[in-house]
């Protein structure tokens, strides 16, 4: 199908069909072009005709917006209309030129000019974020409390807290390890095809980066976070830009000024003890003036992998909640009855 501009947006619907299809008939997302930002964004929708309220999913870290697949198609069914962007750098989304990089900043600034194109002022947004992408999408939220219906944050209470001290290494290492990265447009190409030799490698690194994820899980997922050459070897589909250290100290004072410039009801969203916390997580997620929980205690951080169906729940009662409807009972959340 050709594409068409529309108010700024470049359209390209295409078929998508990860194997989750499957298991949800009739619930495939579509592929748009999307510009924003100076940049062409890769965003998936998952369309829901009834739907009033949208929901965007932010992805973490070396993730992609493909592996939402398993969470999405929920939302869905629960009258939700579901839009997942690849973050730059990451998946199909776009690569910054020579002499740009990628840090939190850039993600806020292309969520919030994507909400622009996406969405009319005024509509009910639910901005979802895995891991790095619920750090952004905090940030987002208290740069813009009055774009945000309805926040969710799935263990993305930020990095380990930073110091002013480590500013000066951090910088330099961060120039250093580009440069070994990036000698030349011509190198850093080369760099970003290191090949993996067949599916099964790819799927041999992802069981070594997550243990604790079933195997079956982890094959569906190497179509979104690796692509093909025509030799039949892959290559992960993030710049290898992504490998260089922050040029500054994450500052944990930081993320709590944008949480208590939020101004809508906030879930956060927990895996348990072995999923990703920093040791002031509690304070931080303190922050917000409305604050509701979920704890799916074996879950781990990869929780849209390990526990789709009870995340998907979790934000759909949320997200389809009346106002001043919950009041802090997780269990209560994940035991109502379903919204449509």
């Amino acid at each position: 199908m050709g594409g068409r501009r529309s108010a700024g947006i470049l359209l390209q619907p295409g078929a998508i069909a990860p194997r989750v299809a499957l298991r949800w008939p009739g619930v495939t997302p579509l592929s748009h072009r999307v510009l924003a930002n100076g940049l062409v964004h890769h965003v998936l929708e998952w369309p829901c005709e009834s739907a009033t309220t949208t929901v965007l999913l932010l992805h973490g870290f070396m993730d992609a917006a493909g592996t939402w697949d398993l969470v999405a198609p929920a939302l869905t069914q629960a009258g939700l209309r579901v839009l997942a962007p690849d973050l730059r750098g990451f998946g199909e989304g776009p690569r910054v030129p020579a002499g740009a990089s990628y840090h939190f900043p850039d993600y806020v600034f292309d969520v919030a000019d994507l909400v622009e194109v996406l969405l009319p002022a005024g509509a009910p947004l639910v901005v979802a974020g895995h891991s790095m992408g619920g750090t952004a999408a905090t940030l987002y939220a208290g740069a813009f409390p009055e774009r945000v219906t309805r926040l969710v944050v799935v263990e993305g209470a930020g990095p380990p807290d930073g110091s002013h001290a480590e500013g000066p290494d951090r910088l330099r290492h961060w120039i250093v390890q580009s440069r070994a990265i990036r000698p030349s447009a011509d190198a850093r190409a080369r760099q970003s095809e290191r090949p993996l030799a067949s599916p099964e490698e790819a799927l041999r690194r992802l069981v070594g980066r997550h243990p604790r994820v079933p195997v079956e899980v982890l094959r569906t997922r190497v179509g979104a976070l690796a692509r093909a050459l025509p030799d039949g070897s892959l290559v992960w589909r993030a710049d290898p830009l992504h490998r260089t250290p922050s040029p500054f100290p994450f500052l944990a004072g930081s993320i709590k000024a944008f949480a208590r410039r939020v101004t809508c009801p906030v879930l956060f969203v927990s895996g348990g003890p072995l999923g990703w916390h920093p040791a002031d997580e509690e304070d931080r997620i303190a922050c917000f003036a409305s604050l509701e929980r979920v704890d799916l205690p074996d879950a781990g951080h990869m929780m849209h992998w390990t526990r789709p169906a009870e995340l998907a729940r979790a934000i759909a009662v949320f997200a389809l909640a009346a106002p001043g409807g919950l009041t802090g009972a997780p269990g209560a959340m994940l035991n109502a009855p379903p919204h449509r």
